[in-house]
């Protein structure tokens, strides 16, 4: 029975996209539901060429500009842990599943990957905790806020004029 349920649990996990491509996803890659590691710790026997580098940091953007232009560019951006695919936290997962009622293009953010966005964030917002939603440029709240929008109806207006090409939010 064990054998089975084991059998039917890697199957499960297999099935997800991150599991068969590999893919990179906060610092870490996954092969056979196995997280492997991608960062290195402060070790001073790193060479400088290994040391994981921030990819914000070549943009020559400021984190606060950046953060503007998610936020400008994007008509749903979420600040979350982890990503869309693979939330990493209950939170981030939940408000993903929301906006994902609604056939919008979501982007987003991993705040897990570089601590200065994550503050570069909270004081952009004034919201210290995550997720972070911003909606056509507005700060939403996190994952307690976009479920109560949901639940009353509200979200549906505010993501009325947002469509990914598919069915449009009516």
């Amino acid at each position: 029975m064990s054998r089975s349920l084991a059998g039917l649990l890697r199957r499960s996990i297999a099935a997800f996209p991150a599991a068969q491509s590999s893919a990179i996803a906060s610092g870490c890659f996954y092969r056979s539901a196995t997280c492997y590691s991608t960062t290195v710790p402060h070790d001073p026997d790193t060479h400088e060429d290994f040391i994981p580098t921030s990819k914000l940091e070549g943009s020559g953007l400021s984190l606060n500009k950046i953060v503007e232009q998610d936020v400008n560019e994007n008509p749903v951006m979420i600040y979350m842990k982890g990503v869309p695919d693979l939330p990493r936290c209950g939170f981030s997962s939940l408000a993903v599943r929301v906006l994902q009622e609604y056939s919008v293009p979501i982007s987003a953010r991993n705040i897990l990957e570089d601590p200065e966005l994550k503050n570069a964030v909270k004081a952009f917002s004034n919201w210290p905790t995550f997720p972070q939603i911003f909606i056509h440029g507005e700060f939403i709240g996190g994952s307690d806020i976009i479920l109560n929008m949901h639940q009353t109806g509200e979200l549906r207006e505010k993501l009325k004029d947002t469509s990914d090409g598919q069915e449009k939010v009516e």
